[in-house]
């Protein structure tokens, strides 16, 4: 039996992250909050961080990653080889 996980935080837009997950109500795309986290960010440090989000919208982010890892994993890397063309 499966259960399907509702993220009520969580949504999609043409207009902003180019249809990649964000936070709804925001432009603030779950590849960011994620990126950070790796980097050793708690959900408390990561609310200081990005002060215009809820803790509750934070730990949707974080659960949402780890439902569609590959998908953020994914994402985070292609951010940061466009981060070093653009640099080039």
């Amino acid at each position: 039996m499966s259960t399907e996980v509702v993220h009520p935080y969580i949504a999609y837009s043409k207009e902003i992250g180019n249809c990649r997950p964000i936070i709804a109500g925001t432009r603030t795309k779950v590849s960011n909050i994620i990126a950070y986290h790796k980097l050793g960010l708690s959900p408390e440090e990561l609310a200081r961080e990005f002060p215009h989000l809820t803790l509750s919208q934070i730990y949707d982010a974080l659960s949402y990653y780890y439902e569609h890892r590959e998908e953020i994993d994914r994402e985070i890397d292609e951010d940061s080889e466009d981060s070093i063309k653009s640099s080039l």
